[in-house]
């Protein structure tokens, strides 16, 4: 299969209306080429395009930030002498001078294909800067790793911020070709907006359901994303951020499991597998021990759980509910300990008059369903499964593949 920046580069076709234009380029460590050439030099080895300006997102544009709200600084590229801006340092969205600065920027970011992953806010900010200035912006499409499945409420009406850029479910199962295409219907914006889309992308095909396994390599496009894996129980293990649980940050598997140093991880599966054992299929789950080096539970072991979606024997990609197998976690915890200090109350994404937890899930719902002890599984079903529903019939549209 062909990547958007592999078809970019080869067919000059593509490329023949940004003739005279200067361009921009927003990517990060994973935007590479088949051969691991990082975009932005390919962009520059190309003659035909006249490459003025930089743009990096959440992480960077090398990706040398390890943790959440650590900015990036703006810099200058030392071998083509453009400015590189940053877009999680002094400013989230680009200001009036970076705009300047370009007539048209392609956007080639490796997504996970869920709401939280900030890339996408990064997109939508873009395109309004864009619909402002005049600018135009063209999206080299990339592979959704987690494919086309939908879960998750959706994010109600207020609780829009930098970890939720819209009215989406926490996993959406589009690219971000499709969400810009999303967003400018949603938003009303008139901006001159092109995909360079993909060609062979199978998101129903395996083994790998949205990412071509086999065919090429993975590269972080952050540095807690290390795999495929992640990438598949993201939509679910982000809300661990929300939670005082260690999401595996500080380990060789971050996002792939969970656990603390006070917690009995044998009663915990347990408890899940009694209470809703449906929303456990599709995986395999481990109770595990760990040691975080940094971040949450540092220097102290943790009782856990490794969450397995790597073996194609044991993972069902249309099963699998990463979000719903998270938020039992949380149920189980809390009905096991009703005390228990599960919520962590910290600024989170500079936003300090709400939960982490509630930012994380676009409103207080999950939280809710959890600490209330006479919820059912079914509640939360009766929440997420019309927003799913409805999301499925929003995006339609919006569909390239």
């Amino acid at each position: 299969m062909f990547f958007g920046i592999e078809r970019f580069l080869s067919d000059t076709a593509l490329r023949a209306p940004l003739a005279g234009r200067r361009v921009a380029l927003l990517a990060h460590p994973a935007s590479v080429t088949r051969d691991l050439t990082h975009s932005l030099d390919a962009l520059a080895a190309l003659p035909d395009v006249r490459l003025t300006a930089a743009f990096g997102p959440q992480h960077g544009l090398r990706g040398d930030k390890q943790d959440n709200m650590v900015e990036s600084p703006d810099f200058t590229d030392p071998q083509l002498g453009i400015p590189v801006f940053s877009l999680y340092g002094e400013v989230r969205r680009p200001t009036d001078a970076m705009m300047d600065t370009f007539d048209v920027v392609l956007v080639d970011l490796q997504d996970l294909g869920c709401r939280i992953y900030t890339f996408i806010t990064t997109l939508r900010y873009v395109l309004e800067a864009a619909a402002r200035h005049g600018k135009a912006v063209w999206v080299l499409d990339r592979p959704n790793p987690a494919g086309r499945p939908v879960e998750g409420t959706l994010l109600q009406p207020g609780w829009e911020s930098f970890v939720g850029a819209g009215p989406l479910p926490m996993r959406h199962g589009m690219t971000m070709g499709e969400l810009g295409h999303w967003f400018i219907a949603q938003l009303g914006l008139s901006v001159e907006y092109r995909v360079i889309t993909m060609e062979g992308w199978q998101p129903e095909a395996g083994p790998g359901f949205g990412w071509p396994v086999g065919e090429r390599t993975w590269v972080n496009p952050s540095p807690n994303a290390p795999n495929l894996w992640m990438a598949r129980a993201y939509a679910g293990t982000v809300m661990l951020e929300g939670s005082t649980l260690s999401e595996g940050r500080g380990t060789t598997r971050p996002l792939e499991l969970f656990g603390a140093p006070d917690i009995d991880a044998n009663r915990l599966l347990a408890d899940m597998q009694r209470m809703a054992p449906q929303w456990l299929a599709g995986c395999r789950l481990r109770t595990c021990w760990f040691e975080p080096t940094f971040h949450k539970h540092a220097g102290q072991l943790c009782a856990g759980v490794q969450i397995h979606v790597e073996d194609p024997t044991h993972y069902d990609h249309g099963a699998f509910r990463p979000w719903r197998l998270q938020a039992l976690a949380f149920k189980a915890l809390r009905l096991q300990r009703p005390d228990y200090p599960l919520w962590r109350d910290f600024p989170y994404e500079y936003e300090h008059d709400r939960l982490a937890i509630d930012l994380i899930n676009g409103g207080p719902a999950l939280r809710e369903w959890v600490d209330d002890p006479g919820a059912q599984a079914g509640d939360l079903d009766a929440m997420a499964s019309p927003d799913e529903a409805n999301w499925h019939q929003l995006r339609r549209p919006h569909l390239l593949y």
